[in-house]
Order: structure tokens, then C-alpha cells, then sequence
């Protein structure tokens, strides 16, 4: 699933892997997932970040089960000197950049930052490692990391990942075999379910 809603300034910013908190409507939004959910989770990881941390911990809250542990594996996308940008500060401060990652979102990376090919191999790890799991488990990320992840599991190419729906505290339920993973629902919305 994705975090909950944060405390965004007009203009928008690029996030990326900074670390901000969720605002009142995230924390109703985890809270509403959590009501909706109520299951026990066999494991549960999330984005070591706040706005992941504290989305699983209020829906954890509401499923009787203890914490999720926390890995950079879920971290959104790395930014690097984009973080904290506008669009408009991005294109004048780095002339040409912007326009270039259009050209090739899965391979351009941001200077000290990410591309969403090297999001999509951390999202791959991270499945692999759930491979010795069985059961249900939670796992709290980000919009961009869930679509990178969604691209692999659907077999998309990572240049449509923005068509993919990530509202805030979507639930994306994937089913894991021997033979791969599918993907059996994406960017449900759960708030008001409950």
C-alpha cells in the first residue's frame, strides 16, 4: 500500500526520499485502511521513512498485530538534487534536465539521485525476499516505488508507470507462487469502507 497523505506546499515539491510526516488527513487515512483491513498480517514491512512508518503503525493499530520493520528496500525514489524542488525551480536551476528525464523516465537519474530502473531493482529485491514467507504480509511504500513495482509484477513498461493509480493509502494485493507474482487488485481505495 501506499502512505498516507502529507503536508504538501502550493506549489507541489518533489519529495522523494525526504523525510516528512504525514499530515491530519494521512493519519485518517491509515486509520480508515486499518478499520477497513482488521486481519492479521503474518509480516509487515514498511518504507523506513515517517509517512510510511507511522501509515503502518496506525493500520497495524487496527489489526492486532505489533510493529513493521522498517527497510530502505521501500523507499520512494531518490531524487537527489530535485528533492525539494518545484517543477519551475528544477528547469531553471537545471536547464534541460527536466526535459530529459520526459525523454527517458525509466533510465534518467537525477544528479545524486535515483532513475526508476534502479527503484524497480530495489522493488524486485525486496519481493525476492519475501519469497521464504508464507501468509499475508503488509507492506507500506511509496507512489513511486509501488509503480515501478506494479511495472514488474504486470509485466508494464516503467515509461507508463504514471498511469498506474497510487492515491494516498491505496492497497495493492499482489499474490506470490513459485511461478511469480500477480497482481489481483491495484489502487484500491479502503477509506470509508470501514
Amino acid at each position: 500500500m501506499r502512505h498516507g497523505q502529507v503536508a504538501q506546499v502550493t506549489p507541489r515539491r518533489f519529495l522523494g526520499q525526504r523525510d516528512v510526516a504525514l499530515d491530519a488527513e494521512g493519519e485518517r487515512q491509515a486509520d480508515a485502511v486499518g478499520r477497513a483491513l482488521a486481519m492479521p498480517f503474518d509480516a509487515a514491512f514498511c518504507s523506513d521513512l515517517a509517512r510510511a512508518r507511522e501509515t503502518a503503525r496506525r493500520v497495524l493499530a487496527h489489526c492486532s498485530q505489533g510493529v513493521a520493520a522498517p527497510t530502505p528496500l521501500l523507499r520512494e525514489i531518490a531524487l537527489g538534487q530535485w528533492e525539494g524542488l518545484t517543477v519551475a525551480e528544477v528547469r531553471e536551476r537545471y536547464p534541460g534536465e527536466y526535459g530529459r528525464r520526459g525523454a527517458d523516465l525509466p533510465g534518467y537519474r537525477p544528479a545524486g539521485g535515483e532513475s526508476f530502473a534502479d527503484v524497480q531493482a530495489r522493488a524486485v529485491r525486496f519481493l525476492d525476499s519475501l519469497a521464504p514467507l508464507t501468509g499475508t504480509v503488509l507492506a507500506v511504500a511509496h507512489g513511486g516505488f509501488n509503480r515501478a513495482l506494479l511495472c514488474h509484477v504486470t509485466g508494464r513498461h516503467l515509461a507508463d508507470l504514471f498511469s498506474i493509480p497510487q492515491e494516498y493509502c491505496c492497497v495493492n494485493v499482489l499474490d506470490g507462487s513459485p511461478a511469480g507474482w500477480t497482481a489481483r487488485a491495484v489502487g484500491l481505495c479502503l477509506d470509508g469502507m470501514a
